[in-house]
């Protein structure tokens, strides 16, 4: 066999590889989007939050039965006042409906004194997954893999410095 020969031979071997590599990639990626579920948007969420919780407006009332004095909302430790809309939630915590909607955007949606889930896990899951790719990210849980997997298929196997 030629040298030539030997080098198309070599050539063709790469190529066949670097195909299967991204055919393999490509079936990841379809299943990947068949699996995943729907992101919603930060509107979307807030309209969850609302439904599940609905504005209200604030009188003097609404927590003296619960509460002896004054009343704060304890995200941002101010007094709430007469005619502010709030949200009160199931576990019977007011809070300012700004603060709370930041707060549940923010963090993990739970209530932000007790810690009691305000919102399901899936919601919010969907939820971050929208902000990952509108922050220009993808789920880093899974694509930072993908160099080390495409590095075994380099000339000299470089797989080796990765670990």
């Amino acid at each position: 066999m030629t040298p030539l020969s030997k080098l198309f031979h070599k050539f063709c071997a790469e190529i066949i590889i670097i195909l299967a590599s991204l055919i393999i990639e490509l079936i990841i990626l379809i299943q990947k989007l068949k699996s995943s579920p729907r992101a919603i948007s930060t509107q979307e969420y807030l309209k969850f939050i609302e439904k599940k919780n609905p504005t209200i407006c604030y009188t003097k009332g609404l927590l003296k039965a619960e509460q002896g004095g004054a009343a704060e909302c304890r995200v941002c430790l101010c007094e709430l006042e007469e005619g502010e809309k709030v949200r009160k939630l199931q576990c019977r915590h007011v809070f300012h409906r700004d603060c709370l909607d930041k707060w549940l955007q923010q963090y993990w949606a739970t209530c932000p004194l007790c810690r009691k889930q305000v919102v399901p896990e899936d919601v919010v899951f969907k939820h971050r997954q929208h902000q990952n790719q509108t922050e220009g990210g993808f789920d880093r849980n899974h694509d930072d893999n993908l160099p080390y997997f495409l590095s075994a298929f380099r000339r000299g196997n470089t797989l080796h410095r990765y670990f």
